[in-house]
């Protein structure tokens, strides 16, 4: 097959010996199978900006900041400069969560490195060599949806331990093999703590899961595994050794917008008296 431009660097480069074949093209980058040596790998070649179809782009990257100050300058003004870093911030963002998710115990496939809009990867395949197909083309039973339903919840709670939230997790972005479920496309993964979208895309990343998931076992559908683990993130207790239990209650308890008032009240006139005492204080002096 003719090798697409982007890969061509990397194979004057030594990186990539040969494209094979074209394994996906999605709504931000073509997928390649390539040969590296005597490594069978693949090719994620991130499309332009202006190609993509992933439209909300600016919720995902709120909270992310540049290498350093002129570079993080130059994105927030939108400049040639700025749009390119945009983009490398973009392409590495993938990169640094891959490493960060699999040094968390998440299985996510192997990185071997980012080079001018092109991820070089781990194949995921199967015990056969065939490449592991997406989630949404596997069929399995109600035991065996329960069991992979619980270990993609413990990946979401193990992103959430290490900051992160994969912000576009559904059946489309999971890759299954004969060990089970890995995750995949991680470019749009956002700080949980800086970016103010992050609960409800971890709701959402949820919802999408069990959904599917609910397809096979019905009672899947009563869990509610996104706002347990996000009450218990809030508190500062989410841990890698949390135990889930996809229970939570809501708290229907009214606020109670009396003693809210008065408690606002009471720090007025005692920050009032505070100052006049200082006031007392210095023209005794």
């Amino acid at each position: 097959m003719k090798t697409p431009k982007r890969i061509i660097p990397l194979i004057e480069d030594g990186l990539v010996d040969e494209v094979l074949r074209p394994l996906m093209n999605g709504k931000e980058a073509a997928v390649y199978v390539v040969r590296c040596g005597t490594e069978i790998r693949c090719a994620k070649v991130y499309k332009e900006a202006t190609k993509r179809s992933f439209k909300q782009a600016v919720q995902y990257q709120e909270g992310r900041k540049g290498r350093n100050s002129r570079r993080q300058r130059a994105m927030e003004k939108g400049s040639k400069f700025g749009r390119k870093e945009q983009e490398d911030a973009w392409h590495n963002a993938e990169v640094d969560a891959l490493y960060r998710l699999a040094d968390a115990g998440v299985r996510v496939p192997t990185p071997y490195g980012c080079f001018d809009g092109v991820l070089l990867m781990e194949l995921v395949t199967d015990d056969h060599g065939q490449v592991a197909p997406r989630l949404n083309d596997v069929s399995m039973s109600a035991e065996q949806a329960r069991e992979d339903h619980a270990v993609v919840m413990k990946y979401v709670m193990l992103m959430l331990c290490s900051g992160l939230v994969h912000g576009d997790l559904s059946e489309f972005n999971v890759l299954v093999d004969d060990y089970g479920p890995v995750i995949i496309d991680l470019p749009q993964a956002v700080d949980a703590s800086a970016n103010n979208h992050a609960h409800w895309m971890l709701e959402r990343d949820v919802k999408n899961m069990t959904e599917y998931y609910g397809i096979y076992a019905p009672d899947l559908l009563e869990t509610r595994y996104a706002q347990e683990m996000w009450a218990i993130y809030e508190a500062g207790d989410l841990t890698t050794d949390t135990v889930l239990t996809g229970e939570f209650e809501d708290d229907n308890e009214e606020a109670d917008v009396d003693s809210v008032l008065l408690e606002i009240k009471a720090a007025i006139e005692e920050e009032r008296e505070r100052q006049e005492r200082m006031q007392d204080a210095e023209n005794e002096d």
